[in-house]
């Protein structure tokens, strides 16, 4: 053990093997808090509610986010969540992310688009990996555009 207390091992695994951190401790006090924290934050999770239950999301796990009546819902390719963070917030972490505004209210992850069609006064459609469709604003397809191009 070191002066602090605290060993670190990292350990080269096989291509195929799941990537893990695991932390053995004798109890979990502020400094595992503090790396669970750190490691979740590089990793990139959103916290997500259903009811009263919290949930820890993957953002590769998110499909869109969608601002309805001043809440924020999360929608995966099975279940939708409310965050009670806002849009605009989500949208800063986010656009790094592969995610990108396409309308007032939408926020996609592009990594889960499947198709896009053009369809009625310059708006597109997105066929998402779970067959859900959701429609670009014409005001966003030139962003959209750009960003497919590579100039984000």
């Amino acid at each position: 053990m070191n002066k602090l207390g605290l060993d670190v091992k990292v350990r080269k695994i096989e291509q195929n093997a799941p990537e893990m951190v695991e932390i053995q401790c004798h109890e979990i006090d502020h400094r595992v808090l503090e790396i669970v924290s750190f490691v979740k934050a590089r990793q990139g999770q959103v916290t997500g509610w259903i009811g009263e239950k919290q949930y820890e999301l993957a953002i590769s796990d998110i499909c869109y986010l969608e601002a309805v009546d001043n809440k924020v819902f999360i929608y995966c390719s099975k279940e939708v969540y409310e965050t009670r963070q806002k849009l605009y917030e989500l949208e800063e972490i986010l656009t790094q992310k592969n995610f990108l505004r396409i309308s007032k209210s939408v926020l996609l992850n592009l990594m889960k688009v499947q198709a896009l069609t053009p369809a009625l006064n310059g708006r597109f459609t997105a066929i998402l990996m779970n067959k859900e469709e959701v429609i670009i604003s014409r005001k966003y397809v030139p962003e959209l555009k750009k960003t497919l191009k590579g100039g984000k």
